[in-house]
């Protein structure tokens, strides 16, 4: 049993991880929540490949926002993410929350994906 919030945390993502695999056709959408940011990069785990990479760091997201713990800033690396696997070609993807609840800057997340064309 998980004594601390990080623990439980690493417990979801180890059980999620079980059942979720990305390919080249349908990668995993893997975001990672810290404090201060949030990151989405889509993975081939069959080739152990990072295909497409958004966060709030990046220079194009950075300059719109204030801070890059919000959902608004989560919705815009969503948007980002989406562009970027449309660019490559890749139109669907097996979500991955990373042990993170389904709520807040995750789902904003999410949804601006879904928005900008990603199926899931």
């Amino acid at each position: 049993m998980a004594t601390t919030r990080k623990q439980g945390t690493q417990s979801r993502h180890r059980r999620v991880r079980r059942k979720v695999s990305g390919t080249a056709e349908r990668p995993r959408l893997a975001v990672f929540r810290s404090n201060q940011h949030i990151y989405a990069q889509l993975i081939d785990d069959v080739a152990q490949a990072t295909l497409a990479a958004a966060s709030t760091v990046d220079a194009e997201v950075k300059e719109k926002l204030a801070s890059g713990a919000t959902r608004e800033a989560s919705g815009e690396v969503g948007k980002l993410i989406a562009q970027r696997a449309l660019g490559k070609g890749i139109s669907s993807v097996v979500f991955d929350r990373g042990g993170n609840l389904y709520h807040g800057r995750v789902q904003a997340l999410a949804d601006a994906a879904r928005e900008a064309g990603l199926e899931f």
